[in-house]
């Protein structure tokens, strides 16, 4: 992970403390979670994942350490700047479709002149995710921009409108951090700190490097290197599963950290959150393939 993961140990910010939930409330909060990660599976978009690409990650990580943002702050852009464009790219498909049909014009040039509309404001609408997701964070900061107060403040505003105001939602660190309050609660014998700080890292890892996680994953999933359309397809709903994701980055650490007890905290996990042991193991072994840079000894797994 090298390089790819350093922004997340330059800037120190206080970790959250464990042990301090009630279990009725840590019930809840699960439940929650679960609720919302399945309501967004349903409401999936066909282009989901579309920018989450390495290069768009690495920025907003980048900038988020420039501007000493705390770690949920980095995936929060993410996520924001994830559904921001999707939204306006499906609002201008059909505003171009609308304006064929009423101006019998050319679909080529139209959709030209749209992509070129989204390309001039992407990184000014990615900066203007990074400051959103830092005030819910409670870290902004007046920082000097090459945009004018007044773009950026247009910027959010487009931002918000597209997303109907409804920004805070629930990151993949989330489900990391309940889940290790669950499985301390549970009476798993966990390095608690060193643990959170493996899972940020991994984290991070697998936001960069994506698409090479989930492609080992999928090769895994239809014992195919080379899967139809129709599999790519189906096998979106996994990409996106933001519970998914945070047993196998906590399963992942804990291979890394304690690989003794590594067997016992997949079995909890599965407990917990009804994925297969198996699917669990699948995940932690498509994340260490690519940490090591070649194949990892499945039978591990």
């Amino acid at each position: 992970m090298g390089s790819q993961v350093r922004a997340a140990s330059r800037h120190h910010h206080p970790g959250p403390v464990f042990g301090q939930f009630a279990p009725e409330m840590m019930e809840e909060t699960l439940m929650q979670l679960a609720t919302e990660n399945e309501q967004h599976l349903s409401e999936l978009s066909d282009q989901a994942g579309s920018f989450k690409e390495t290069q768009i990650v690495e920025f907003i990580f980048l900038l988020a350490e420039k501007w000493h943002l705390d770690q949920p702050a980095r995936y929060q852009a993410v996520e924001l700047l994830e559904r921001f464009m999707i939204k306006q790219v499906e609002q201008i498909c059909k505003s171009s479709r609308d304006d064929v049909r009423s101006h019998e014009q050319g679909e080529g040039s139209s959709w030209s002149s749209l992509k070129d509309q989204i390309c001039d404001t992407f990184v000014l609408r990615l900066v203007s995710c990074v400051q959103l997701a830092s005030k819910l964070s409670l870290h902004y900061n007046s920082l000097k921009y090459s945009y004018t107060k007044q773009e950026l403040l247009e910027s959010e505003l487009a931002v918000l409108k597209t997303l109907h105001f409804q920004i805070n939602v629930s990151t993949p660190l989330a489900y990391v951090e309940l889940l290790l309050e669950v499985l301390g609660h549970n009476g798993c014998l966990l390095p608690v700190k060193p643990l959170h700080q493996m899972c940020v890292q991994l984290l991070d890892f697998s936001y960069l490097t994506r698409e090479l996680i989930y492609n080992t994953l999928l090769e895994i999933a239809v014992e195919n290197p080379e899967p139809s359309q129709l599999q790519v397809a189906k096998f979106l709903a996994v990409k996106e599963d933001s519970m998914l994701l945070a047993v196998g980055i906590i399963s992942t650490s804990m291979f890394i950290l304690e690989p003794r007890h590594w067997a016992q905290v997949v079995e909890h996990l599965s407990s917990v959150t009804g994925i297969t042991s198996q699917s669990i193991s699948e995940f932690s072994y498509a994340v260490l393939k690519h940490i090591v840079g070649s194949p990892t000894p499945q039978q591990h797994f």
